[in-house]
């Protein structure tokens, strides 16, 4: 498998979007450049693995991505507060 150096960029721009949207929905805040990219891209990830065995298609392009991949950074989140906080949000 090859990524080119655009493909990196795509990836990182809807990782750091994703995650920045997610945090505000989620948190009220961001997590910094950094946290944001990494919540938003393991945020696709978890989207790609759940969705599609629910049988969810949101749609193709940018925009699409880019909320498939925050709905999957916000079920993060809240698992992840969850998990914190003992089983209360």
């Amino acid at each position: 498998m090859h990524v080119s150096n655009e493909g990196i960029l795509v990836i990182l721009f809807v990782g750091l979007v994703a995650g920045w949207l997610a945090g505000k929905i989620v948190r009220g805040t961001g997590f910094g450049l950094v946290g944001d990219i990494v919540i938003g891209v393991l945020g696709a990830l978890v989207a790609s693995l759940i969705f599609p065995r629910l049988g969810i298609r949101i749609g193709t392009g940018l925009v699409s991505e880019i909320v498939y991949s925050a709905l999957g950074a916000i079920i993060l989140l809240l698992v992840v507060r969850l998990v914190r906080t003992g089983g209360r949000l």
